[in-house]
């Protein structure tokens, strides 16, 4: 009995120790998302850090029209890099998890 529950621990410990370096390297995945007419593009890291935005001069001009724009392309932004976020910490979750029976519907 202490023999499976030393493994689940170092099981889990391990699950721990990929999911950390899996958030380390989401840092280093960089999602970009613009508008139709690209006139604004934001690239944000999948851990949801905006590392820039850029913005062609012409919105400069319009005050309304660039806080509109910036408002829809960083909620793009920011829902692409959860979904590809939450993707790849289930993925490392679900695969150190142990055989516990009703479990595995968790992380479908």
């Amino acid at each position: 009995m202490f023999g499976d529950m030393m493994g689940m621990m170092g099981k889990l410990k391990e699950t721990q120790r990929k999911v950390e370096e899996t958030k380390n390297r989401l840092d280093t995945v960089y999602l970009r998302e613009s508008t139709s007419d690209e006139l604004l593009e934001v690239t944000i890291s999948a851990n949801r850090v905006v590392k820039e935005i850029k913005i062609d001069d012409s919105l400069l001009d319009d005050k309304e029209q660039l806080e509109d724009y910036l408002v829809l392309t960083l909620n793009k932004a920011i829902k692409k890099a959860t979904e590809v976020n939450e993707a790849e910490l289930a993925a490392v979750a679900k695969e150190g998890m142990p055989n516990i029976p009703g479990m595995d519907s968790l992380f479908k």
